[in-house]
């Protein structure tokens, strides 16, 4: 068999499919959400959002490409990582502010989101340390060096601010841990740790001693807590997104026929990226809604068999850390629209206009196909 053919039965036809289907979704709805309002150029976010998609099949065909155990890709991992954290410290001092956090680094007309490369460079970075050698995760190398590397990530994206984007680092820490056979006792001593600065956090934003949390990020919490408190202001976007996803009904009102987005009633500065959940729901009902969990399904089972059969550590702990990102993504931003979460402003995986996370999940699946590739070659090679 040639190279071109090994490489294409090589492929997960299965994590490419649902990946493409997604985004399909979400190019449809992107382009109903600008035609029903309108405005000066209604399909400015379709065309962009066209390119964004463009600029991440390169790098997901570069990422299927890549060799990842090399010693050169994982030198490549550790001048990501340096160039990312440096990327958001760049952003706390030259950031672009827009609705009163500064998240983003302005290059031409184009905006990139730092936080959202960050979760894909802390993932390469945790499934590097913890498969390297003398650096387990019960020694106490790999807990100090892994720590360390998701701690600064964490804080330099919080400081933003970008709460959501920062608790995502924390899931994904856990699941590549676990993965990595933490020990019980140790699992313990983190949940117990973790549990009391969760508590002292609380207690010091709720008496005001010394509060963390930005006026607007505490009100988005009291809002979650008490829906009624201010359904004008703070609360608008996600009582407009709760009413869209009930109004959707069995089969929902049709592809750009959604009242709540064609009347305004949710804004379209939301409309397309963080409530687009809900303009799914309220146009195709309750069963486009479950089409659309069942394409997340299929992915991420396909990134789940794909760590499950991985030999080498790097790829499976990468395929977890990469499910981790996609799962809490959609339960945080489904959540959002049902009202059962905090309003985060993270994006739905693959759905969602805007292009920093979008590229960011291609060039991880791409990086998947690789691990897929080099595990069908061992097998077939009898080398395990």
């Amino acid at each position: 068999m040639s190279a071109l053919g090994r490489y294409f039965a090589a492929l997960d036809y299965w994590q490419l499919g649902a990946m493409l289907a997604l985004l399909g979704v979400g190019l449809t709805f992107i382009h109903s959400t600008g035609v029903q309002i309108g405005g000066s150029d209604p399909t400015f976010a379709f065309r962009r959002q066209l390119l964004w998609i463009a600029i991440g099949s390169c790098l997901y065909l570069a990422g299927t490409l890549v060799n990842t155990r090399s010693v050169l890709f994982k030198a490549a991992v550790i001048v990501f990582y340096g160039v990312i954290l440096c990327a958001l410290v760049a952003v706390l001092f030259a950031g672009v502010r827009v609705y009163g956090a500064t998240r983003w680094l302005a290059i031409g007309s184009f905006r990139l989101q730092p936080s959202e490369f960050a979760k894909c460079a802390l993932a390469l970075m945790l499934a590097l340390i913890f498969s390297l050698r003398g650096f387990g995760i019960n020694g106490f190398a790999g807990i100090a060096a892994s720590s360390i590397a998701t701690l600064i990530p964490f804080l330099l994206i919080a400081a933003e601010p970008d709460f959501g984007s920062a608790v995502v680092l924390l899931p994904l820490y856990a699941a590549v841990a676990f993965v990595a056979d933490l020990k019980w006792k140790k699992i313990l001593i983190i949940v117990s740790v973790v549990a009391v600065a969760a508590g002292g956090i609380i207690v010091n934003e709720v008496w005001q001693i010394r509060p963390l949390l930005h006026d607007y990020q505490r009100d988005r919490i009291l809002v979650f807590l008490h829906p009624e408190r201010d359904r004008l202001k703070r609360g608008y976007n996600a009582y407009q997104a709760k009413i869209a996803v009930s109004s959707g009904g069995k089969f929902g009102k049709g592809i750009g026929e959604g009242t709540q987005n064609e009347l305004g009633f949710l804004p379209q500065t939301v409309s397309n990226n963080d409530f687009i959940f809900s303009v799914i729901a309220e146009e195709t009902g309750f069963a486009g809604i479950t089409a659309l969990i069942g394409c997340y399904a299929v992915l991420l089972l396909s990134i789940l068999r794909c760590a499950y059969r991985a030999i080498d550590d790097f790829g499976r702990y990468f395929a977890v850390g990469t499910a981790m990102i996609l799962f809490a993504h959609v339960l945080i931003n489904a959540g959002m629209s049902l009202g059962v979460m905090p309003v985060t402003g993270l994006s739905l995986p693959f759905v969602s206009y805007g292009g920093s996370f979008l590229m960011t999940a291609m060039a991880m699946l791409g990086i998947l196909q690789a691990v897929r590739r080099e595990t069908i070659h061992d097998l077939s090679e009898g080398m395990y």
